[in-house]
């Protein structure tokens, strides 16, 4: 089992993942503590100098230059330590796969198979014969994004064997809760010290991103008027009704399971309440910035609409925004790109430029001034109990990290 697989295979059976419905308190969730707490050991013993464990479980660590290269501005490797909660993430029990075609079978849950097809992801046909890691089949593998962190890890420990191996001062950092939205938000940005960063997150080996979704959390409170339903005639309103017709007034044909490559979305996530009173939540993302505007206020409007109907401060809508599209941000520094694609090449791997449908922590660090494109890990069915990762993928990317940081070895300062 090569470093890169060890270490992913024990990092995912630690629990870490970040909890929507605690947003007030950073992290999330206490398991992130015991994840940030255990990669501050490991990069401890990988040598790494100015380990830092803070209070919030941001893990941030440097990397000495290589000889030559300690003149040249530091490159930050980020990834998050969260996983999401959109699946049971709990007690994971990782296991490879020899994958000989048809379906990719990770296990059994209350007695039925949980399998991947080709017809679902068709990038399977290119894996037979191959290993593939998997969980049981009752919880995510969390490799969004233990893959990350696993690869960057791989680097470290790579690079302390052979300290020769060109690369500029590195700056490490693993941040928690990127899956609710605020991820690097913490992060101090002088201290960390790096002059450009690379996220390690998302998907298929190959995939890079410059160019994300923006980002919103909106929150529906739904109020209404209660009293004896036997003498509710004309004077009831019920809170659940009301919070079906906002719904239904959120155009249908922009949900996600409706939309593909650039077009925005409304997603429904979540609804809690009774008759007196419900709040849904929804996130709301378009690559286009004036579109994302018209849809925070397509909420606004169906909400002045129903309270128009039935009464004042009957429905309100609270948004709070999460993170920005970053692909204007690069127009000056086009090298930041063009080193990742040509990385990818050198390790045999054609890279595909994808204008991710979700976020990352580099839109963040992005707007915050250190620019910060996406390199993919090589997982598959994120978020879900079919998640999985090629053992090839989890090696190869960190070959490619490796290619990546020799680049920035000659930048000058």
């Amino acid at each position: 089992m090569s470093d890169v697989v060890e270490r992913f295979m024990r990092y995912v059976q630690v629990d870490s993942q970040s909890n929507p419905k605690n947003l007030e308190v950073t992290p999330s969730t206490p398991a992130q503590h015991d994840m940030a707490r255990l990669l501050g050991e490991e990069l401890r013993a990988l040598g790494c100098e100015d380990v830092v464990v803070d209070e919030h479980a941001y893990v941030t660590a440097s990397v000495p230059a290589s000889p030559g290269a300690e003149d040249a501005p530091a490159l930050g490797l980020c990834a998050h330590l969260d996983s999401s909660s959109d699946a049971p993430g709990k007690n994971v029990k990782p296991h490879i796969v020899h994958y000989e075609g048809g379906d990719l079978v990770a296990g059994f849950a209350n007695g039925r198979r949980v399998a991947t097809t080709v017809e679902q992801v068709p990038d399977l046909a290119q894996f037979v014969g191959k290993d593939i890691i998997c969980s049981d089949g009752t919880t995510l593998l969390s490799a969004d994004d233990k893959a990350g962190v696993a690869e960057i890890c791989a680097l470290v420990a790579r690079i302390q064997k052979n300290p020769s191996l060109p690369h500029p001062t590195l700056k490490i950092a693993f941040v928690p809760d990127e899956e609710i939205g605020h991820g690097a938000e913490l992060l101090d940005l002088d201290r960390f010290g790096a002059r450009w960063c690379y996220t390690v997150d998302g998907s298929a080996l190959g995939e890079f991103n410059y160019e994300c979704f923006s980002a919103c959390q909106a929150q529906v409170i739904i109020r209404g008027v209660m009293v004896h339903p036997g003498s509710a005639k004309n004077v009831m309103v019920n809170a659940i009704t009301l919070a079906s017709e906002f719904g239904s007034l959120v155009p249908a044909y922009e949900r996600p399971e409706h939309t593909e490559g650039r077009e925005g979305f409304y997603h429904p996530i979540s609804i809690e309440g009774t008759a007196r009173k419900v709040t849904l939540s929804y996130i709301l993302r378009d690559f286009d910035s004036e579109n994302f505007e018209l849809r925070q206020q397509t909420l606004q409007k169906i909400a002045a609409f129903m309270n128009a109907r039935y009464g004042e401060g009957t429905v309100e809508v609270k948004i709070r925004q999460q993170y920005r599209n970053m692909a204007e941000h690069f127009a000056d520094i086009p090298f930041l790109i063009d080193y990742a694609l040509e990385a990818n090449r050198e390790v045999g791997i054609e890279p595909n430029i994808v204008a991710v449908r979700g976020g990352t922590d580099g839109a963040q660090l992005t707007f915050r001034g250190l620019p910060c494109p996406n390199i993919a890990t090589g997982g598959y069915n994120l978020h879900s109990v079919r998640e999985f990762i090629p053992v090839e993928s989890l090696e190869v990317t960190v070959d490619l990290l490796e290619h990546l940081v020799a680049k920035f070895a000659r930048v000058a300062a």
